[in-house]
């Protein structure tokens, strides 16, 4: 065979190998999507998951069915989806434990989050607030500091579960404010703010996406927000700083995570789909509802911003020396 003969006959071959991509590539999806959570059901993460999922069905033309696996904070869930197969058909809502805490909260993970998943795209994100029980006997911040250090050790505190954003939150403002509360971890939000509206845990950190109806409705009393500014859903909320625990902007973030190895085409539909979403009036209420912010972008902006709060929150966990394992 001469060298012009096998050169064609190569490039056949190849057309013939690339032809079954080339359809996967305009069929996709072509089956059902399966959207891991890793918490329970009726917790924010979960409530945005089905939002989002519905949206994206209409527009991608298949059923995305969520499958929550919580547990082992989050991590259940995540090796899940990290040893799926890599054909856009198993994905997952990841927030700061899989892709900024774990890996400073371990000394050994099932995964690693900067190589054993695909970044298809960032959703959002929500500050965390302080709140108590109403009947709790601090009315506003600093009596709840006042009382957080007249008894140490004595104030319990829930949270969604270990190395969930509100169980940091809580360790961070412990560290910066010398005060000794004890953690109650909880299988998800809707469990622990049902003990704290029902006064068997008095406070804890709260997110806006689980959380907000309850703070406005003042089956909780929120003391002071996490964020930068103050928000426009909770005007009379003072921030951390503004109470003087300054450097303490506390938010929680999700985005969608594939495994490793996705077709670029997969997460560029993905992606293209998830943005897209955001711009429906029902997705645009639920985070309205939510007091969340979009975050339409790129796969590579999502990378980049788990890995900046993952760089961030090393030294703070490190600090308040909580360990997972």
């Amino acid at each position: 065979m001469d060298r012009r003969t096998l050169l064609a006959s190569l490039a056949a071959t190849g057309a013939t190998l690339a032809a079954p991509w080339a359809r996967a590539q305009g069929a996709y999806p072509d089956q059902m999507i399966k959207w891991v959570v890793p918490y329970p059901a009726g917790g924010g993460t979960d409530v945005i998951a089905r939002q989002l999922a519905e949206a994206m069905r209409v527009s991608l033309g298949q059923q995305i069915v969520i499958d929550n696996r919580p547990g082992a904070s989050t991590n259940i869930g995540a090796e899940i989806v990290a040893r799926a197969k890599p054909d856009g058909y198993t994905i997952m809502s990841a927030d700061n434990a899989v892709l900024a805490f774990n890996e400073h909260l371990f000394n050994k993970l099932p995964f690693n989050p900067s190589k054993d998943f695909s970044y298809i795209g960032a959703i959002g994100k929500f500050p965390l607030a302080l709140v108590v029980n109403p009947d709790f006997p601090a009315q506003d911040f600093k009596s709840f500091l006042a009382y957080a250090k007249a008894n140490p050790g004595k104030l319990n505190y829930a949270s969604p579960g270990n190395g969930s954003p509100h169980h940091l939150a809580m360790e961070m403002f412990k560290n910066r404010t010398g005060t000794f509360i004890t953690h109650i971890p909880y299988r998800g939000a809707a469990p622990a703010m049902a003990d704290v509206m029902g006064g068997q845990v008095p406070c804890m950190f709260l997110d806006l996406a689980s959380g907000l109806s309850i703070m406005q409705s003042g089956k909780v009393r929120v003391l002071a927000i996490g964020s930068a500014q103050r928000s426009k859903l909770l005007p009379n909320v003072p921030t951390l700083a503004e109470v003087g625990v300054p450097n303490s902007e506390v938010f929680a973030f999700q985005g969608i995570l594939g495994p490793a190895g996705l077709p670029g085409p997969v997460v560029q539909r993905l992606n293209s789909e998830l943005n897209k979403s955001f711009t429906t009036p029902a997705v645009q209420k639920r985070f309205a509802d939510f007091g969340m912010e979009a975050m339409p972008g790129s796969p590579e902006q999502f990378f980049a911003l788990a890995r900046a709060e993952s760089q961030r929150w090393g030294p703070i966990i490190k600090a308040t020396g909580v360990k997972l394992d």
